[in-house]
C-alpha cells in the first residue's frame, strides 16, 4: 500500500516586489498556515517518509516551516517538474520514484492539485492553500500507480483548526 500526501503552497504574498512568479514568497497568513499543518500531522503521526516540493519559493518555503515546526525526520527533495505541471505529468514522477518511501507528500499548486485528487480517487475536491489531501492505492511500487485507483483518506484545510492550539 503507498500513500500519497497533496500539500498545496500556503498564502503567498502578493504585495511583495518580486521578478517572476516562481520568486513569489509566502504572506504571514502562508507561514502560519504552514507552521500549523506541520504541527497537525506530527500530532497525527502521518509524517511522511520523502517530501519533495516544487521550486517556486512559495512551496519551497511551506515544505521547509512545515517540516522544522512538526519535526519531520523526512527527507525532502525540490523538484521543476512540480511547478506548472499537470496530473498526468505529476503521475509520471511519481511513477518514477524509488519502492522505498511508502507515504509520499507533494508540495505544490493549483489547478494541478485538485486535478489530481480527481483524476486519482474520483473526489470532486478543491485545495485552498495549505489544505492537504491524503490518498491511498493498493500498490507495492510506485511506477504501478494508475488515475481512479485511489482513496481519498482525508482533506485537511488550516481554516478547521485555527481555534486549535497545536
Amino acid at each position: 500500500m503507498k500513500r500519497l500526501i497533496l500539500f498545496r503552497h500556503g498564502k503567498s504574498d502578493w504585495d511583495v516586489s518580486f521578478a517572476k512568479d516562481h520568486a513569489r514568497p509566502l504572506a504571514g497568513r502562508g507561514v502560519r498556515a504552514a507552521r500549523q499543518m506541520g504541527k497537525l500531522l506530527s500530532k497525527a503521526s502521518r509524517i511522511p517518509d520523502l517530501v519533495v516540493a516544487s521550486t517556486a519559493v512559495r512551496a519551497r518555503s511551506t515544505a521547509e516551516i512545515a517540516m522544522e515546526a512538526g519535526q519531520w525526520s523526512s527527507q525532502l527533495r525540490l523538484s521543476d517538474d512540480l511547478y506548472a505541471s499537470s496530473p498526468s505529468r505529476v503521475l509520471l514522477f511519481l511513477q518514477q520514484l524509488h519502492d522505498d518511501p511508502q507515504t509520499v507528500m507533494l508540495v505544490g499548486h493549483e489547478p494541478t492539485w485538485s486535478g489530481l485528487v480527481s483524476r486519482f480517487t474520483g473526489a470532486n475536491a478543491r485545495m485552498p492553500t495549505a489544505a492537504m489531501a491524503a490518498m491511498q492505492f493498493p500498490v507495492a511500487r510506485w511506477k504501478d500507480l494508475r488515475f481512479g485507483s485511489g482513496e481519498l483518506l482525508w482533506l485537511l484545510q488550516p481554516k478547521f483548526f485555527r481555534h486549535f492550539s497545536l
